[in-house]
Order: C-alpha cells, then structure tokens, then sequence
C-alpha cells in the first residue's frame, strides 16, 4: 500500500499498449505528456490511449499535460553541433536565420539581447557550458566561453541568478491548453512561472477553454525560474501544487542550493495544503542501466521521506531502455522508505487553529484513526478536498477518497495516502454509509471486527461540507 505517487512521462518508449498497461500496473498513478515534443494530435491520441489502458489495467489513473513554456534557446547548427574551447569569442545573433558555426549562432530567443549585460553568466545546456557575456551589440550578444564542451541544435540557455524576461505562457502554450482541455486534463503544469499572476492568468485560460466540457484542471506550477523563489507563497496560493523542477533550477540558482530548496517547497506546499511533485533526473541512470544508482535510491527514498505526494520519471519512461524497472524500483524505494517512517501526527496538531468544520472533521479523523489503529480512513467527498486534507499529514492509516465525481477521483490519484474510489451519488446518509463500508469490504481492504473512520457531509451531496465523523466496526 504504496503512500507516494508515481508520475511517468510517456514517449517513445511507452506509448504502446502494451508497455503503458504494464507500467500502470507497476505502479504509475499520473501519467505526464510532455507538449515540448509532438503534435496536437499525438497528445489527443495518447490521452485516448490512456484512458482506455487504464480502463482496462483496472485503474483510476490522472492525466497531466506539461506546458513548453518559453523556447529560450539556441538555434540550429550546420552540421548539427559544434565544439567550444575555453576562453574563445563565441556569439549569440539574435538576427541570424541561417545555421551556426563554431563563432556564433541564432537564438530562439529573440529578447536575449535586452535581458544580458556585460559580466553576466550564461549556462547552456542544463549548465554544461558557461559563458561569459563581455558586450552587447544591437541584436549580438558577445561572449567568452569559461567552460567549453559539445553544443548542439536548440540547447537551452540559462542566466545565472535569474533575470530573463521571457513570460511564461507562449502562444503555443496557449493552443497547447486548447488541445489539454479538450481531453479534459486532469492537471496542467505550467513551465516558467515567475509569479501568482502568470498562474492566475493560465487558469483564467484553461477554464475559458474547458467550458465547453465543463471542465477545471487543477494547475501545477513548476518552480524553475529564481525569481519563484522569493513569491513561492504567493505561487502556491494561485496553484492547486508546485513541481520542484530540479533541472533549470539548478542551473538558476546553483546545483548546491537545491537540496535545502527541495525541502523548503515540500514543506510551504504541504503546510498550505497544496500538492507536490519532486522532479528531474530521479532515476536518470536507468535511461541506459537496469539497476540505479546508490546516489538515485537516496535521493528518491528522502523526497519520499521530506513527504512529497509524488516523484516523476521524465525520459526515464518517455526514452528509456528499461521503463517498465525503472517504474518498479522507483516504487520498491518508496514503498521502503514509507515503512521505516514512524508516522507520528503529534506535533502537526501542536498550536494548530482550524477556521472550517470540514477541516476540523478531517483532522479529527486523523487523530482518531491513528490513535485507534483502525484499519482506514473513509472520505466521503464529493470536491476530494477533506482527503487532501488528511493526505497533508503524516499518518499510517491508509485514506480512502469516496466520491461520485469521475474528476475528483482522478485528481485524488496524485494525493500521498490517498486511494480514490468512484462509488454511486446517494442522498441518505445511513445507505451512503453502508455503501462506502460494503465497497472497501468487497474490494479486501476491511474484513470482519475491523475498524475504520468515515467521514461525509449531512445533507450529502455538497462540496464543502463535510461536517460528520463516525468511528465503526465491520460486522
């Protein structure tokens, strides 16, 4: 009974029917579709694909489309690639159309000019290669290469320390949420937020774009820009939950801040009840080995251990050799790193104020169960908000989210210790109640002389409501 979750990005390497049926059934919970590769089609094609393996595989699983963000980048080369030493003049035109060469190149970024100055440091390619910006000239930014390497078509460039203004939803991003709704998303990572506002504004837009559908994607901000970092409240407040996107941040912010940033976020996001999800080179190794690296299993098992809702595979499944492992092991981690936890609440209920009666309820079920030892947490929701709740603190007790809301049931898939069910919309509260037992009971999860804590709302059927605890035993 697996509390983490596990986001797999799908591509090349698990996109058939029959490799994306076995990784659900290893374990995936989320699947992600990456709209930096593709087209409109192909993400329309696989969320169908998805639905229906899952259908089959017998799985409620989400479905989240990641946004491209802005293409700050270099362009092409003739001959695809080329070498820079240390300490040769290299430049970056703004103006140039045609391929680069080993002394300048295009960018994709066309605002690069305006955003540089004499002294910075320009990171390409994750950081692999570093550049020292000496003078700008009209659309040229003039530069001396500090370390040199291989740099190829359409690498990405970095300013240390922040800085560039490019914002954070493209046009192409804004026909990508177009394209997300009309399969009805279940989450929407936006890339490159800066501020509450750009996420703000993506959900003005993801909700204009689902009315047809009368659909609300839940927003996920991934926080890869070092300007996030002083907002981070103000971000989590506009978002449903954060990405700690490890990668572009890294080279922002330097590889050596992230760790102590990783927890930062895990803890403001689950203190605010938002989700998490701990991302970027988790299992890179697996890529190309069977097996990770000792350095991989530490670094998965203490997000799991920081308490993130979920750890994501990024080409690890999207292109990897050994997708179906890598899912394996990454479970195999967390499942371990779970069990040597010792799950005490105590001082998460230390001085703590609860303003709502539905929030009161789920923090009252929660002592409770633990206490008691019962065998589970039931939650009737019909918003999935009282099991979010629950999922934000650190207990045992397995969680069950009831709901008759197909897309509260998906979203409830990316919550820790959360397992959601769709069981049927009822008006009495007593036959809700008998229903949510006989479900949990049918599905081996209570048995006789078992008890459990249920939650729900009376009257049922309202978000928000919740207002209602009840410890029983299976009869």
């Amino acid at each position: 009974m697996r509390a983490t979750k596990i986001v797999a990005t799908l591509g090349p390497a698990s996109s058939s029917p029959e490799m994306l049926e076995r990784i659900i059934r290893a374990g995936v919970d989320v699947v992600r579709l990456n709209f930096s590769h593709g087209k409109a089609q192909d993400h329309i094609d696989r969320a169908a694909l998805v639905r229906e393996v899952a259908a089959r595989a017998g799985k409620e699983v989400a479905i989240m489309a990641d946004l491209q963000g802005p293409k700050i980048r270099v362009g092409k080369f003739d001959g695809g690639k080329t070498e820079l030493r240390p300490g040769q003049a290299f430049v970056l035109d703004a103006a140039r159309t045609e391929p680069g060469n080993n002394d300048i190149v295009g960018l994709d970024y066309k605002d690069l000019p305006r955003d540089v100055r004499p002294g910075d440091t320009l990171l390409l390619n994750d950081g692999l290669l570093r550049l020292t910006v000496d003078k700008v000239l009209g659309d040229q930014v003039h530069t001396t290469v500090i370390v040199g390497g291989e740099l190829s078509n359409n690498k990405g460039i970095n300013k240390a320390g922040g800085g560039l203004t490019a914002p954070a939803l493209t046009a192409k991003d804004m026909e990508d949420i177009r394209t997300a709704m009309s399969f009805q998303c279940d989450y929407l990572a936006v890339s490159f937020p800066k501020s509450a506002t750009d996420m703000e504004m993506a959900r003005q837009l993801a909700n204009v774009a689902g009315e047809p559908f009368r659909h609300k994607p839940a927003l996920i901000a991934k926080i890869e820009r070092s300007e996030a970092i002083p907002v981070l409240d103000q971000i989590l407040r506009a978002s449903d939950g954060i990405m700690v996107a490890r990668g572009d941040l890294a080279v922002e912010v330097g590889n050596a801040a992230v760790p102590a940033l990783q927890k930062r976020m895990i803890r403001m996001a689950r203190e605010m009840d938002k989700i998490v999800i701990t991302a970027t080179q988790m299992m890179e190794s697996m890529i190309v080995n069977a097996v990770p690296t000792r350095a991989e299993v530490s670094d998965v098992a203490n997000a799991v251990l920081d308490g993130t809702d979920a750890v994501m595979l990024s080409a690890e499944t999207a292109a990897g050799k050994y997708p179906l492992e890598t899912v394996e092991q990454m479970a195999a981690i967390a499942l371990a790193a779970e069990a040597a936890d010792d799950g005490s609440i105590e001082t998460d209920f230390t001085n703590k104020k609860f303003g709502r009666i539905d929030q009161s309820i789920a923090m009252g079920a929660l002592f409770t169960a633990h206490h008691l030892g019962c065998k589970a947490i039931l939650a009737l929701t019909e918003s999935g908000s009282t099991a979010l709740w629950m999922s934000r603190h650190n207990v045992k007790v397995p969680i069950y989210g009831l709901t008759s809301q197909q897309t509260s049931q998906r979203r409830m898939t990316l919550y820790r210790n959360v397992r959601p069910l769709l069981m049927p919309k009822m008006s009495d509260r007593d036959e809700a109640l008998a229903t949510a037992e006989k479900l949990l009971v049918d599905a081996g999860v209570l048995k006789p002389g078992d008890t459990y804590a249920i939650t729900c709302g009376e009257p049922m059927g309202y978000p928000g409501g919740t207002n209602m605890l009840k410890v029983c035993r299976v009869g």
